[in-house]
């Protein structure tokens, strides 16, 4: 541990500085109004460490005082000279409202939004492309899920739409374990801009004329687009009647759907670029 390392006991639930851990929510986090200002909250130091590797910026870390030299000792070494808050497991519970992840949280800058073309136009130019549009999908867990599932099973880019819950959120993050800084990701504002890259966009829904995930036709195309629906009413009518496909999973015992993560790594293993 370095010598000139500054940490802050915190001994009250409003401790000057350590506001980013408690009296923030997620939407004055995220700071739409200056987006160049906002922050999110890793939790967990396997999950900051990935963020670390990925080059996102720590601004301050909040941890139990047992994990100093503990488990986030080599996360605050690595994290320089940011401020680093600790005290007591009750108090950092009070303070944040949850109990910590193995004791350490770090708030970090988000990073500079990109555009839906410039993430598109980023992925690899060799062999077949794959990318999910998570649409309407508001649950944390949720969406964590299914950028593990992106990132484990192949898939170039994830896109939201605007209605969907910001994958920076604490717990997504957390649910991803860290799997939000390894896949591309942007917010998606029109379809149109799949269509105009090339994409082939594919609508997981139950309707009359949808096509079984393992039609052949499916895994032929070069560039696809697999869309995922919200978690109860499923995806928009609009949506389903703009997209090139329509693809169900067949089902068993008169079960109807999957749960939007499950159905999600069930889509991109079968539809992984081959």
């Amino acid at each position: 541990m370095r010598k000139d390392l500054k940490i802050t006991e915190i001994t009250s639930l409003d401790h000057h500085g350590a506001d980013v851990f408690a009296t923030l929510t997620e939407a004055q986090l995220r700071n739409k109004v200056e987006p160049e200002k906002g922050l999110f909250i890793a939790e967990s130091p396997k999950v900051i460490n990935v963020a670390l590797n990925a080059g996102y910026e720590p601004t301050a870390l909040l941890c139990e005082r047992r994990h100093i030299t503990g488990d986030a000792a080599d996360i605050i070494q690595r994290c320089g000279d940011v401020p680093v808050f600790t005290g007591e497991r009750e108090l950092l519970s009070q303070l944040t409202g949850y109990t910590l992840t193995r004791g350490v949280l770090c708030a970090m800058r988000r990073p500079k939004e990109k555009s839906a073309e410039d993430v598109l136009h980023g992925l690899p130019t060799s062999g077949r492309q794959r990318v999910v549009v998570i649409d309407g999908v508001v649950d944390t867990t949720n969406i964590g899920a299914i950028f593990r599932s992106a990132a484990a099973l192949g898939i170039d880019a994830v896109l939201l739409t605007r209605n969907s819950c910001d994958p920076l959120n604490r717990r997504a993050v957390r649910v991803s374990m860290g799997s939000v800084f390894l896949v591309p990701w942007t917010w998606l504002d029109d379809y149109e801009a799949l269509h105009a890259l090339g994409f082939k966009t594919a609508a997981m829904a139950l309707t009359d004329d949808s096509i079984a995930i393992d039609d052949p036709i499916l895994a032929e195309e070069e560039r696809l687009a697999i869309i995922m629906g919200t978690e109860g009413d499923g995806l928009p009518e609009e949506t389903i009647a703009r997209s090139d496909f329509v693809v169900r999973i067949p089902m068993s015992h008169q079960v109807d759907s999957l749960n939007v993560a499950a159905a999600a790594a069930v889509a991109f293993w079968q539809l992984r670029a081959r």
